[in-house]
């Protein structure tokens, strides 16, 4: 498996990707992706951003997640708790893996992944956060190590539950 930045190229099967688990989200009734969004063009602009990331098995994506340095505006105010740190993070969106490879570890390659990006560049804080009918991926997620911390409103108002992981250094 290779984790690296996606390219242009890239673009058809990531689109693959994020279609298939809009379709898993709405037949496990999750509320979450169900009205367009991330479309294409999101995709198109987190390529050209440099934030979108792909992990790879020989020519096939087999998960692709969006990674960005910047933070995250409505990660400014939490509800219900509170950040483990107040740190500089990196915060990961947009997390898919193909159908096939699901129950194979590869959520946890790409946290994997995302942890040593963010340890190279000196940050040792991870957030995530997700719909709350999204059961699958908040067990992946404290599966990993992330803590719950409270809850985030996005700005168009809906509800997240977002998480942190506190990276320690090697």
């Amino acid at each position: 498996m290779e984790f690296r930045q996606a390219n242009i190229s890239d673009l058809d099967q990531i689109v693959e990707i994020i279609e298939l688990s809009k379709k898993y989200l709405k037949e496990t009734k999750v509320d979450q992706w169900q009205d367009g969004y991330p479309a294409k063009e999101d995709l198109r602009r987190d390529i050209e951003s440099g934030n979108s990331y792909v992990l790879t098995n020989k020519d096939e994506i087999v998960a692709t997640t969006v990674i960005s340095l910047d933070g995250e505006s409505t990660y400014n105010s939490i509800f219900n708790g509170e950040w483990i740190t107040n740190e500089e993070y990196i915060v990961m969106h947009r997390v898919a893996v193909h159908d096939k490879y699901k129950g194979k570890g590869i959520f946890k390659e790409l946290i994997k992944e995302a942890e040593s990006l963010a340890l190279n560049k000196g940050i040792s804080s991870i957030k995530i956060d997700t719909h709350r009918d999204n059961i699958s991926m908040q067990r992946a997620i404290v599966k990993n190590d992330f803590q719950k911390c409270g809850i985030i409103y996005l700005e168009d108002g809906s509800e997240r539950i977002a998480f942190e992981k506190v990276l320690k250094s090697f």
